[in-house]
């Protein structure tokens, strides 16, 4: 079997892109919130990413993907 190398929080859960749900890269999820900041509606970020615009709403606000991995394990693909 191989391996892939993830990052996971304090309780070993997986996060940010590499967890098993995410849809988005960790660099769709800055470039979410930088168009954000400069002044792009969510409206119109959400159709560029193809995502509702309440997740464009929980990732401005940091309500999703806020995590940030605090070490790797390696795991089987």
């Amino acid at each position: 079997m191989a391996k892939r190398i993830v990052g996971v929080n304090e309780r070993g859960l997986r996060v940010g892109q590499d967890h098993q749900r995410a849809k988005l890269s960790d660099a769709a999820v800055e470039l979410i919130r930088a168009l954000a900041e400069e002044g792009m509606p969510h409206r119109q970020i959400a159709a560029k990413f193809e995502v509702s615009v309440r997740t464009i709403d929980y990732i401005c606000s940091y309500g999703r993907r806020a995590q940030t991995a605090v070490r790797y394990r390696a795991v089987e693909v």
